[in-house]
């Protein structure tokens, strides 16, 4: 099965009718599961995290500085050998629950009121890890006491969608849980199914020479690897930081943007900073703008989890990206996809799976009364490693065609393949223990951590981080 997905994923990585690439040699070892699920979840980790590494084999090769053949034409580096181990893997899509603080202690990783309740006619999950959530969901509920026993009660007058409305129209985050036959009903079920996994738009290199300015050159080669890309993090929580720290894991230089104060999860921080530098801008503020604006015009790729039109609402759409940087790769993730009714709807990998089925389907198989659960934020792991490929593969083509790429995706879309695998796990089957052997401990600003290493590898290129996890807006906006 892990096979059959990485060729389709990998055939899909263009838009239709492009012709395949070949994929390069893989080499994927191991004893599969620990990620047990009525879901083939253990396929779908091994899957995502080759198809990333197998992308970036192939930028890899075409970044390569290698010596011109006699004819005086640049010979490309061979393809380099993709290895993944499966456990890796599945250790990997479960990483931020293996970290582990070596003398200090981790702060809880969710509100005390995140989660799921009983709702008059089914249950609802509400999200409130960020304060403005919480703010809007006990505003819905009409401010009662912020305990999970007086949400609980008011919750349980309402019904689901009632509520769901509700909380969605204050400026929250929150997803009653509906069957998959529900959702495929759902009229933004219906839009989700109708995406593609990869919405791929490729600018061609006439149409940007037109632009007047420089046409779209190669991004720069300083060494092994990724090294002298710059990537522009605009991302939070799981999803989008996964992807950018496996970019900075093979050398990229990775600078992730905040606003000012921006209050990111804390517990996640140790997990998801690492290999990148990480400022603070305002975005709304002339010098802010101004700033980011220099950092477009020398970035090789944009990675955003802004929901559905926030970008434009900042007076940063792709036409303005592009008249800073021709060639940018603008690599974009939502929860609920970029068409239908909910395509600027907030939410999460936990909501998604509330929305989608998921939750309804793996409660049935375990025959529990809460909502199911994934063994891992698989939705958000299997995003960043998508969206890791998306963007090596955008870079290839630069190399290649001269050719400017955006990718669009969304985790309801991604929940759809995993749905779309079947009923072929085993939900009661061994669940992993233990993220050793594939941690290594790090020093970081909060003290030293345990953390799982990057899964995957190119034979003679194994990946690393540089730079030490740590708080956010601590560097200076600027390339280096």
């Amino acid at each position: 099965m892990e096979n059959d997905l990485v060729e389709t994923l990998w055939t899909a990585l263009d838009p239709p009718g492009a012709p395949v690439r070949p994929l390069p040699s893989l080499v994927v070892t191991g004893a599969p599961g620990g990620l047990p699920s009525v879901y083939a979840v253990d396929a779908f980790a091994t899957a995502c995290v080759t198809l990333a590494t197998a992308a970036i084999a192939e930028l890899v090769a075409v970044r390569a500085p290698t010596p011109a053949s006699p004819a005086g034409e640049r010979v490309s580096e061979a393809v380099r050998e993709v290895r993944v181990d499966r456990r890796h893997a599945a250790v990997a899509f479960r990483s931020e629950r293996y970290q582990e603080p070596v003398g200090w202690t981790l702060p809880a990783i969710w509100d005390p009121i995140a989660g799921d309740y009983r709702t008059a006619d089914g249950w609802i999950r509400i999200h409130t890890n960020y304060a403005t959530h919480r703010a809007a969901a006990l505003a819905a509920l009409g401010e009662p006491e912020p305990t999970r026993e007086a949400v609980a009660r008011v919750v349980g007058t309402r019904t689901g969608e009632a509520l769901e409305e509700a909380i969605v129209a204050a400026g929250g985050a929150a997803a009653m849980m509906r069957t998959a036959a529900a959702w495929a009903a759902h009229p933004q079920g219906r839009a989700v199914a109708s995406e593609p996994l990869f919405a791929t738009d490729v600018t061609p290199a006439d149409a940007v020479a037109a632009t007047g300015l420089a046409g779209v050159a190669p991004p720069r080669a300083r060494g092994p690897g990724l090294a002298g890309l710059r990537v522009l993090d605009l991302t939070r929580v799981i999803a989008g930081p996964v992807c950018t720290r496996v970019l900075a894991a093979y050398g990229a230089d990775v600078l992730r943007i905040d606003p000012p104060g921006f209050a990111e999860v804390p517990a996640l921080l140790g997990e998801t900073t690492g290999g990148k530098r990480r400022a603070a801008l305002d975005l709304k503020s002339s010098a802010g703008r101004a700033a980011f604006d220099a950092l477009v015009a020398g970035a090789d790729v944009l990675v955003c989890g802004y929901r559905g039109p926030a970008l434009e609402g900042l007076g940063l759409g792709v036409e303005h990206l592009r008249s800073l940087a021709p060639g940018l790769a603008i690599i974009r993730l939502d929860a609920y996809g970029w068409t239908g009714p909910w395509r600027a709807r907030r939410g999460f990998d936990s909501l998604v799976q509330m929305s989608s089925g998921i939750a309804a389907r793996t409660q049935a198989a375990l025959g529990t009364e809460l909502p199911g659960t994934l063994p891992a934020q698989a939705l958000d792991h299997g995003a960043g490693y998508l969206l890791a490929a998306a963007a090596a593969r955008a870079l290839t083509r630069r190399h290649e065609r001269g050719v400017a790429t955006t990718v669009r995706m969304s985790l309801a879309r991604i929940a759809h393949v995993l749905m779309s695998l079947g009923d072929t796990g085993d939900p009661r089957a061994p669940p992993l223990t233990t993220g050793d052997p594939y941690r290594e401990r790090v020093t970081s600003s909060f003290g030293d951590l345990l953390r799982v290493r990057c899964p995957g590898s190119l034979a003679g290129l194994a990946p690393r981080w540089t730079h030490p996890p740590g708080p956010l807006g601590v560097d200076e906006p600027i390339w280096l």
